[in-house]
């Protein structure tokens, strides 16, 4: 009898062990969605239309660019008046307050008006901000497959004269390293605010 129970306690706390390491081997592999767990669970965005896109040094983008590291997109066009130089200089100097930690992290401006900001134009409208941050550009397609990734929306409005702006989501999108989207933040958002979520995100 003696025997018996012992034998039964020894298979106890061997089935006891083996579900906490299934616990463990599960908490590790859901560990992005754990990270989370705290704020609004995180969605996944469909990146593949991200790498049809052209720099504005005129390469394409790869998946070394921003894989394992998180990262900013930002929609908008050089033709901008006001919205787009603001999220811009809004960045520049969230980068330059992140100091070092600021290479950890990639700025991707998208441009929704392809037919006048190519490569070379976007270098140069960029030129007045931080030097990380990467302008993409590309065929129209491609530009909607991206905006419709990320729920975004852009619209050409013509004047009298015939010339033209473009209306369009003007959040920042804030990506974690895992390809998730942590935030999408409104404009007039604090630099505090902002400067926050990316630390948290470097964190992760």
């Amino acid at each position: 009898m003696g025997f018996m129970l012992g034998r039964r306690r020894v298979l106890a706390s061997l089935n006891a062990a083996i579900a906490g390491l299934a616990l463990l081997a599960m908490s590790s592999l859901y560990a992005p969605a754990l990270a989370h767990s705290d704020a609004q669970r995180p969605r996944g965005v469909v990146l593949a239309p991200l790498f049809q896109l052209t720099t504005h040094e005129g390469r394409r983008l790869t998946r070394a660019d921003i894989r394992g590291k998180p990262f900013v997109v930002v929609f908008g066009f050089t033709d901008c008046p006001s919205i787009c130089p603001t999220a811009l200089l809004d960045m520049t100097n969230l980068l330059a307050d992140l100091g070092p930690d600021g290479d950890r992290i990639k700025v991707l401006f998208v441009s929704v008006d392809p037919e006048r900001d190519t490569p070379d134009q976007l270098r140069k409208y960029l030129a007045s901000f931080d030097p990380r941050i990467v302008g993409l550009t590309g065929q129209t397609v491609d530009i909607a497959a991206v905006a419709h990734a990320f729920d975004a929306t852009y619209e050409k409005v013509f004047d009298k004269g015939g010339g033209y702006t473009v209306d369009h989501t003007t959040k920042v999108f804030l990506m974690d390293r895992y390809g998730l989207l942590a935030a999408a933040v409104e404009p007039g958002t604090s630099n505090r605010r902002r400067s926050g979520l990316i630390r948290r995100l470097l964190l992760q």
